[in-house]
């Protein structure tokens, strides 16, 4: 074999690899929401028989914002319930895993609507509004190419090692859930002033919540009011598009790989791959490195395929 052929024969036996797809197709499991008997009332009387994983305690402040939901919010809580369709499972086969409330949904509904692309006022990010500060913290990777605090999977991961730490800290759900708003510092200091630094019970909360501050104070309030809510959804009347639950196929492709060449291989449209991408923020893969890129499922080989064909699915000029 010649000098030449021969550095051609290494250089295809080096680069093979990429082509091989890694298949991940999410096991989702069916849903953990009970079932609970048609409301006769606006308000359920027992809140028990939601049989929820979290308290539901009702009050003032829930009842103000179950009405909230139902009326003025009512078209933006059905989007919200709506991709809670899509992601929903998601997060709760991650917090099945651990062992933690299912209903913690809620707070990710509450913090984004369920939107990975949300920014807030603050800059905070994603599912679970990360800060970049608290996202690297929690291991998640935030540059100019990919900001993992939009990445559905990475982002509840890192979301739920904060709160089973938060919970570690405070012995309650609702504190976690107010730190997590607050932050833990915070939290600590309003506890050491007003409950003698007491921790380890959900109404503690409760005792706290009117020196606790104002965005804070309404915080636990509306998850419970959401989980109150999107439990029972059809007996509140809210109409919930159905949507396609999050799943895909990974498949490693060239550095520097767009979108949008991938979504011509397969013939679809580029916002497809957005949606099973959004933590690629320029639509490409990172130049100097191989990266999975998440396709629809059953549709790997395909890309394999095309990348197989020549160079030009590579290029990252459009």
């Amino acid at each position: 074999m010649s000098s030449k052929k021969n550095t051609e024969h290494l250089r295809r036996m080096n680069s093979w690899w990429y082509l091989i797809p890694l298949v991940f197709t999410p096991v989702f499991f069916v849903s953990g929401d009970k079932t609970v008997p048609e409301a006769t009332q606006t308000h359920p009387t027992e809140v028990e028989a939601l049989q929820a994983e979290l308290p539901l305690h009702v009050n003032e402040r829930v009842e103000r914002w179950i009405d909230l939901f139902h009326t003025v919010l009512k078209s933006d809580f059905e989007v919200f319930l709506s991709r809670r369709g899509t992601y929903g499972e998601l997060v709760r086969d991650a917090l099945r895993a651990r062992g933690m409330p299912e209903d913690l949904l809620y707070l990710a509904m509450m913090e984004s609507g369920l939107k990975p692309r949300a920014i807030s006022k603050a800059s905070a990010v994603g599912l679970w509004q990360f800060m970049s500060p608290t996202a690297l913290q929690y291991g998640l990777r935030v540059d100019s190419y990919v900001d993992e605090r939009r990445d559905p999977i990475g982002a509840t991961e890192a979301a739920l090692d904060y709160l089973h730490w938060l919970h570690g800290r405070f012995g309650s759900w609702y504190l976690a859930a107010a730190a997590y708003n607050a932050g833990p510092g915070r939290v600590e200091r309003v506890l050491r002033r007003y409950a003698d630094g007491r921790v380890g019970d959900e109404n503690l909360y409760w005792e706290i919540v009117d020196h606790l501050p104002k965005e804070t104070r309404e915080y636990v309030p509306r998850l419970i009011a959401a989980a109150i809510l999107a439990k029972n959804a059809s007996a509140y009347g809210f109409v919930v598009n159905s949507t396609e639950r999050y799943a895909f196929d990974l498949v490693f492709v060239p550095g520097g790989t767009t979108l949008r060449r991938v979504a011509s291989a397969l013939e679809i449209d580029v916002g497809i791959l957005k949606d099973l991408n959004p933590h690629l923020v320029q639509g490409v893969t990172p130049p100097t490195e191989v990266y999975g890129v998440r396709v629809p499922v059953g549709d790997s080989q395909r890309v394999v395929a095309a990348l197989a064909r020549g160079p030009d699915i590579r290029r990252a000029d459009d």
